[in-house]
């Protein structure tokens, strides 16, 4: 750590320790909330109770489908935005002059099936060797709790901001995007944004863009004493995922600076396939779902034509498919890349925190996955990017997060919020 820090920032830090049982009693209160898609409700409570107890103003953002509908940001989705919502508390300004900024998280988290393959319950939290462990311990309800108290910090150091503070805590960041794009639609914006994603003390200068999409195949009933009166809806599936590998390789075989050095950052995945309803019954019907990632400068139109025409064409090609073609459908996802400079002002200031407080530079970082960043890049005002604490098995067995990570994450926020907002004695 510098010690040419000012007395006020340095004992910013202290605080930050010593609130760090507060961040992961929140962080384990959080994990212990299953809130995969439409189960967001237990992890939402938890944090408007925080937040009212913490003296945040809060307030809830509904994420109305028939009003959003019409930004260019919208995902369509087939499930109801009913009694769900989002989050934003206010740490109003204490002064004047200087940069609002806005912390952003989800809540929601992926399946963490198949639960068996789990060291314990993915939503019974624990802590092991410094690390702590449960679905979504790392994606991203530690990051979370690290924002929520390097806000809270500045008031328990007898600090003043002159700049307001918003925190956002959202839902399908890992689906649509929806929750995100309802808070900026709904006016909440800022000079500086930062999202604790779990990439460690990065800097994300560039992502991907993100297509879902659904297939869906008939095939003709048979039973399997003779397969060849049949037509094997499931087995025609094979043929049009592999036409869906070429877009893949067309996508990667395109350059681009903000991915260099990284060799094949447009993945395709086939995440769900169904299809048949017996062992002894040629299937009559199939489908699969896949995501997709292309880089910036590729629209989402772009994407959905390419993965059209690919699929058109490998039906055209068998003589089935051609004759009862396969129907293609995108929802979800449909969000575009992006790429900025390394030396925006935003950075550097989040930079000169990191190095202050461990003596090393943030390394810039390209994702090839997709964040909420893609709602205040495209559609926000201010300047942002992703920072936040060392994650281990995000989407897979026995998630878990640094414990001291956590910490330095919600200490380089506080930091950041005195330099950024400016501080008041």
């Amino acid at each position: 750590m510098n010690p040419e820090m000012e007395s006020t920032q340095l004992k910013l830090l202290e605080t930050v320790e010593h609130l760090r049982p507060d961040i992961l009693d929140l962080t384990c209160r959080l994990v212990s909330q299953p809130s995969t898609l439409g189960n967001e409700q237990g992890a939402l409570g938890v944090m408007e109770s925080e937040f009212s107890r913490l003296g945040f103003q809060v307030r809830q953002v509904a994420i109305d489908a028939n009003t959003l509908s019409e930004h260019p940001g919208f995902a369509p989705v087939p499930w109801s935005y009913e009694n769900r919502y989002n989050l934003v508390a206010t740490r109003p300004a204490d002064g004047v002059g200087g940069k609002s900024a806005l912390f952003n998280g989800h809540l929601d988290v992926v399946s963490p099936e198949p639960v068996d393959k789990w060291e314990r319950n993915p939503f019974e939290p624990y802590i092991r060797d410094g690390w702590l462990y449960g679905r979504g311990a790392g994606d991203m309800k530690a990051g979370v709790a690290a924002m929520t108290y390097a806000a809270k910090a500045v008031e328990e150091a007898g600090l003043g901001l002159k700049a307001p503070v918003y925190i956002e805590t959202v839902i399908e960041e890992e689906c649509t995007g929806n929750g995100a794009l309802a808070c900026v639609a709904a006016g909440f914006d800022a000079d500086g944004v930062l999202i604790p994603e779990p990439f460690g003390p990065t800097i994300l200068t560039a992502q991907v863009g993100v297509a879902w999409f659904k297939v869906t195949v008939g095939g003709t009933p048979s039973h399997v004493l003779d397969t060849g009166k049949g037509v094997n809806a499931i087995e025609k599936c094979f043929t049009l995922i592999n036409s869906l590998r070429e877009v893949e390789k067309t996508l990667n075989d395109r350059q681009h600076p903000g991915f260099s050095g990284v060799p094949h950052p447009a993945n395709l995945n086939i995440g769900i396939i169904k299809g048949g309803d017996w062992p002894s019954t040629v299937p009559a019907f199939a489908e699969f779902h896949g995501r997709i990632g292309f880089l910036p400068g590729t629209s989402f139109r772009e994407i959905r034509e390419m993965l059209t025409r690919a699929l058109s064409k490998a039906a055209s090609s068998d003589p089935w498919l051609s004759e009862n073609p396969p129907a293609v459908d995108f929802y979800g996802f449909r969000s575009e890349g992006h790429c900025v400079y390394r030396d925006l002002p935003l950075f550097q200031v989040l930079d000169g925190c990191e190095r202050d407080i461990s003596g090393k530079a943030a390394k810039p970082f390209a994702s090839t996955a997709t964040t909420d960043l893609r709602a205040f890049v495209h559609y926000g005002n201010g300047e942002a990017t992703c920072f936040g604490p060392v994650a281990h098995g995000i989407h897979a067995i026995d998630e878990c997060v640094n414990i001291d990570s956590i910490i330095h994450t919600a200490k380089v926020y506080a930091l950041f919020l005195l330099r950024w907002c400016g501080g008041l004695e």
